[in-house]
């Protein structure tokens, strides 16, 4: 027969689990993390998604909860095909993207834009007297493809003094001959991402930048979620959203502290430091700057754009500005 002492400390064993069940200890462990697929339209190596990268590095995403995982699309129309279609819950485009892929019928929104600038410069070197949008006609101008962003903010530049299309030679060369093809002399000009711009500048050419939004308002990076997820799992598309702001904020603050950390997650830029502040420098100059709230979307700017779309029949009829974005993930 236990003796009275020993019953006690059972009591007192049994107590003790029944408070840790209570307080959420043997009865619920850590919750494991929410594995998510990012899409982003290219490979996540490029700088150009440093604020996601360097998020993942940091542990903000992990500090939501998530595991993310990236995965590169065909572009940011492709990202959003995937998206609206369920196949991703979230992925990158440009603030633009929205107008083009609801005109057929592809229901995603911009829940966050990642800059007030444009993604896009005109770039010439600097002793071809380039000096402007002006200046390119009849000059042959490097862009990603016909159907990209890039070369809708050039159409929209060249519109802007009065040219189209028509009096220039832009050459659809792929994400490495747009640069390429600048630096071997084979273009005039390119229709430019700040990546290529620190290519170009590593190589040792002075260069003349030419942001477009100085003539067309085309926008930066794009945060892009359907419509069905923002209506099912808002709380998902905030977490999201939120870890990879963070990670732009610390690109803004410190585009050289955050290198050491950007690198840890793409070990591919290992020994290209330099190459990665001096780009990081370049979006905090041309891309980053210019929102009252971090990751908010203009919507006067992107009636100005998406006026400029219908116009040129890259879509056919402009749509509720609602149905292109929200802020309520940015606020």
């Amino acid at each position: 027969m236990p003796s009275k002492r020993s019953v006690v400390k059972g009591i007192g064993a049994a107590l003790a689990v029944l408070t840790a069940i209570g307080a959420g200890g043997l009865a619920n462990p850590a919750k494991a993390a929410e594995d998510i697929t990012y899409l982003l339209p290219a490979p996540p190596l490029l700088p150009a998604f440093g604020p996601w990268m360097l998020a993942l590095s940091r542990g903000y995403y992990a500090q939501e909860g998530l595991n993310v995982t990236f995965q590169a699309a065909k572009g940011g129309v492709d990202v959003a095909k995937q998206v609206g279609a369920g196949n991703a819950p979230i992925g990158g485009g440009i603030g633009d993207t929205p107008i083009i892929v609801r005109d057929n019928g592809i229901p995603v929104k911009a829940v966050a834009v990642l800059g007030g600038r444009s993604m896009t410069q005109i770039v010439a070197r600097k002793d071809s007297g380039i000096k402007g949008p002006e200046d390119l006609k009849g000059k042959t101008i490097t862009v990603l493809a016909y159907q990209d962003t890039t070369y809708y903010a050039l159409l929209g530049a060249l519109a802007s003094v009065g040219l189209s299309k028509a009096d220039v030679s832009a050459q659809a060369a792929g994400p490495q001959g747009v640069w390429q093809n600048f630096l071997a002399g084979q273009a005039d000009a390119m229709a430019s991402v700040p990546d290529w711009i620190a290519i170009a500048q590593g190589q040792g050419i002075a260069v003349e930048i030419m942001p477009v939004e100085k003539y067309f308002p085309s926008m930066a990076q794009a945060i892009i979620a359907s419509d069905e997820m923002i209506a099912k799992n808002p709380e998902l598309i905030g977490k999201l959203v939120r870890a990879t702001l963070k990670g732009l904020n610390d690109i803004m603050a410190d585009p050289k502290g955050v290198v050491a950390d950007y690198v840890k997650a793409v070990p591919q830029n290992a020994g290209k430091e330099a190459a990665m502040e001096a780009t990081f420098k370049l979006y905090n100059e041309y891309v980053y700057p210019g929102q009252a709230t971090l990751g908010a979307m203009d919507p006067k700017r992107l009636e100005i754009v998406q006026k400029f779309y219908v116009d040129q029949g890259f879509v056919k009829a402009a749509l509720p500005l609602d149905d292109l974005y929200t802020n309520q993930f940015v606020k």
